[in-house]
């Protein structure tokens, strides 16, 4: 794999998406259907934030650890729009930013996706499975692993 070709090359830009208004409920939702870890928030094609599964584990279960009663979770998955429990002000990429910067990006602070962003408009989303996905299709790259 390059690391100096752009980004565009590997980005995912199929986008799940949700709005700032839509229920936490929703967030399971899509989470159970789709088996993705990160949800982009938009709104009219500009990003607004991102919610990772971890963001909604820890608002399903925050520091108990008891059972909640069911009734009192159906109600707060309900009630909560994802506004309260996304990431605002992530960092961002355009489409022709190198592969690389996302690696340092990933590597210096600790999380596994970055929103893509052309022309202030959302376009894709890169994440650490598409770079190892990446790395696992190039035969040079497992060859010179499997040598060293």
């Amino acid at each position: 794999m390059n690391l100096l070709a752009p980004v565009s090359s590997i980005m995912q830009t199929d986008l799940i998406t949700l709005n700032e208004t839509d229920t936490i409920a929703k967030a399971a939702e899509v989470f159970k259907a789709m088996r993705i870890h990160h949800i982009l928030v938009e709104e009219d094609g500009k990003l607004k934030g991102i919610i990772s599964k971890s963001d909604f584990l820890f608002f399903q279960r925050g520091f108990s650890e008891s059972n909640q009663n069911h009734l009192v979770e159906e109600i707060r998955m309900h009630h909560y729009h994802v506004d309260k429990i996304m990431t605002k002000g992530v960092a961002v990429l355009e489409p022709t930013d190198k592969i690389n910067v996302a690696l340092e990006i990933f590597k210096e602070n600790l999380f596994h996706a970055i929103p893509v962003i052309e022309n202030e408009k959302l376009v894709g989303i890169v994440t650490t499975y598409d770079i190892l996905v990446n790395v696992g299709k190039d035969k040079e790259v497992i060859n010179e692993y499997q040598l060293g």
